[in-house]
């Protein structure tokens, strides 16, 4: 299976390609350029590899939770290109891409949401290396309110920990082993989570494909600004 992946749900603009098993990938951080990167990107990947579009089989897409921009530029562009050429489109969780991303067993992913508040979940890897098990859904709270895992052992990842320095530690006080603020979620990790569900049918339309927000507010009012100076 040929299949293609885009992440753009922090500031950095990932792409990636799965041919056969064997992946290349590209990364830039784009800050708000995301959408003028994207498609050079993934075109210089095709190209790398000796792959039109048309002979691609689907794409896969960061679907979210992260910035609201960000994750429309990545549904956009797989609805485009799927549309295009006829493919399925597959949504992969941009807090499991980073766990993926992570090397760790246990990881518990924050990723800055703005507005004082963090997108987080707790995952942990099957035993049989098959992918990822989610302790409970992506929520979006603030750095003070996230839900501590029980266990211990856990490897804290994502920009939510440079966001708020010390907050979410304080928070899971005991049960994280280290901290890793630079893990993001890329392309590579959404190829490799996408691959095994796409090979299962777990693909669907274009028309289907939509972000996963978690929250639905962009900013915050002047009055609720007011309330957190």
């Amino acid at each position: 299976m040929d299949f293609a992946a885009i992440e753009t749900a922090t500031e950095w603009c990932s792409v990636a390609v799965w041919r056969s098993g064997e992946i290349v990938s590209l990364e830039r951080r784009a800050g708000p350029r995301q959408g003028e990167f994207v498609l050079p990107m993934l075109d210089e990947l095709l190209k790398r590899v000796h792959l039109k579009p048309a002979k691609l089989h689907a794409i896969a897409y960061g679907a979210g939770p992260g910035a609201f921009t960000g994750l429309r530029i990545a549904c956009g562009v797989a609805q485009g290109l799927a549309f295009a050429h006829g493919l399925p489109v597959l949504g992969v969780s941009t807090l499991e891409a980073a766990a993926e991303d992570s090397g760790a067993d246990r990881a518990f992913v924050a990723l800055d949401a703005r507005m004082n508040e963090v997108y987080y979940a707790a995952y942990r890897r099957r035993a049989d290396d098959a992918g990822w098990h989610a302790l409970h859904p992506a929520r979006c709270a603030s750095p003070d309110e996230v839900e501590p895992p029980e266990d211990e052992g856990w490897l804290g990842c994502g920009s939510g920990f440079s966001a708020y320095p010390g907050r979410i530690e304080a928070r899971l006080a005991g049960r994280l082993m280290r901290v890793a603020p630079e893990i993001r979620p890329s392309a590579l990790a959404v190829a490799r989570l996408a691959a095994p569900r796409l090979e299962r049918g777990e693909g669907m339309e274009a028309a289907e494909a939509v972000p996963h927000y978690v929250r639905d507010k962009i900013a915050l009012t002047s009055v609720e600004q007011a309330e957190r100076r």
